[in-house]
């Protein structure tokens, strides 16, 4: 799969602080951007990368705005966790 990787990304930070997360991972089109987390230790936890492996598969089956919009109502709607984008990751991640 064809994508980049930004490490020390301010968005990731931003999303990290907003989910109280440690370290944390966002896909936006075809780049993961990272906040604390190199991008090897990233790639080498195959787990995380599936998953944000199946966002990009998502920004690329719905395009980008609409995948974004589809997302947030989503959230709003259902919460984070409970998120259907969320959801098929999660389960991406034992494929």
């Amino acid at each position: 799969m064809d994508f980049k990787i930004k490490e020390q990304s301010f968005i990731a930070r931003i999303a990290a602080w907003k989910l109280k997360e440690r370290n944390m991972a966002i896909v936006l089109g075809k780049t993961i951007f990272l906040h604390g987390v190199s991008a090897d230790d990233f790639k080498n936890n195959s787990t995380w990368l599936k998953h944000e492996q199946e966002h990009i598969r998502q920004f690329k089956q719905y395009g980008f705005l609409p995948f974004i919009y589809k997302y947030l109502l989503e959230s709003l709607k259902n919460g984070y966790h409970n998120n259907k984008f969320e959801v098929a990751a999660r389960e991406a991640e034992q494929k």
